[in-house]
């Protein structure tokens, strides 16, 4: 049914509690499974706080996360790739051919509009796949 799930990881809270389920639903469906950072895009003249503009930072995070699924005997491809997160995923969905994205209900990328322009509204909105939202 789910022959391949994209799991988009940042640094929040959320995409680690999504790791369980996508745990669950990997070994369920024996699904292929790729994990996806995106480095933000980011204004070159604003100081900037956020860890996921940082290339190095990103590559950590997918090298942690892919040790995760190993130490449960999942393999996992790993994707890091730059732009604006929620585009972004929904186009690797596209290009892998995802047959579900699994993610946090809220990462880190709240927009100034707030909750409803989040990346995870975004994604549901312009997915060319089911999304399964984790809370």
């Amino acid at each position: 049914m789910f022959k391949t799930v994209l799991f988009p990881i940042d640094q929040s809270r959320e995409a680690r509690e999504a790791a369980d389920v996508v745990i669950n639903v990997v070994q369920q469906y024996g699904s292929r499974l790729v994990l996806l950072s995106v480095v933000e895009e980011s204004a070159t003249d604003a100081p900037n706080a956020d860890p996921m503009v940082s290339p190095e930072a990103v590559a950590k995070l997918l090298e942690n996360a892919q040790a995760l699924f190993s130490q449960q005997n999942i393999s996992s491809e790993i994707l890091e790739r730059q732009g604006k997160p929620a585009f972004t995923i929904c186009d690797v969905a596209d290009e892998i051919g995802a047959d579900l994205i699994i993610m946090g209900c809220r990462g880190l990328g709240l927009t100034e509009e707030g909750a409803t322009d989040s990346v995870t509204t975004r994604v549901i909105n312009l997915s060319p796949c089911p999304v399964l939202i984790v809370p």
